[in-house]
């Protein structure tokens, strides 16, 4: 029996971004400078029209200072966590 994975919650993923970016009171530019990403990258993710790669939220993750698990949790909102005890 094959097990299929739910599919990630890139809408979380993107919502994320917004929060941290908000929580800091970041403008698109300072957070490209910060991370070293084309302000149009900033954008697209936000805006739901790219998921970005591995590198791209490796880069946020650092420019945040927060763990890169921080992004990477919210693929899995509203479905268990890989890994985590069910109850």
């Amino acid at each position: 029996m094959t097990i299929i994975p739910p599919d990630p919650d890139l809408n979380a993923l993107r919502v994320e971004l917004v929060r941290l970016r908000g929580e800091r009171g970041w403008t698109y530019d300072e957070l490209a400078e910060r991370s070293n990403l084309a302000r149009r990258t900033l954008i697209d993710l936000e805006h739901g029209r790219s998921t970005g790669t591995v590198t791209t939220w490796h880069a946020l993750a650092h420019a945040f200072d927060v763990p890169i698990e921080r992004f990477l949790t919210a693929l899995c909102e509203g479905h268990p966590v890989p890994g985590t005890p069910q109850p």
